[in-house]
């Protein structure tokens, strides 16, 4: 079993910027796709980015201001959040698939974390 436990969010203005951490415990996996993705009230939750061995990519709306990195030490992955707009407002979460791919979809994904708010001021 993984568990995914997220960290980082908190209110920050509009401009501004936060880290989120998602640390990972438990069974290891020697290929694994890393996904972030966040959920504001009422919507679907949608795709921010992945990173696997072959890559990174990201959603159009955050391309140029989010980056994500691991930390393979500390099992642990990152979303550098720059720039960041009050659309950004959202419970950001982690999750994990057990493969390597461009997965863009929740259904993809095995692992998740339990999630973290973020939101951005006006």
């Amino acid at each position: 079993q993984v568990q995914l436990v997220e960290s980082g969010g908190g209110l920050v203005p509009a401009g501004g910027s936060l880290r989120l951490s998602c640390a990972a415990f438990g069974r290891t996996f020697s290929t694994v796709t890393m996904g972030w993705f966040r959920q504001a009230p009422g919507k679907e939750r949608e795709f921010v980015g992945n990173t696997r061995w072959s890559g990174t990519d990201y959603a159009d709306s955050v391309k140029g201001r989010f980056t994500i990195s691991i930390d393979n030490a500390k099992n642990t992955v990152y979303l550098q959040m720059n720039s960041l707009k009050p659309e950004d407002t959202a419970v950001y979460y982690c999750a994990a698939r057990p493969s390597y791919g461009d997965f863009r979809v929740p259904s993809a994904y095995n692992y998740w974390g339990q999630g973290t708010q973020v939101t951005v001021s006006s």
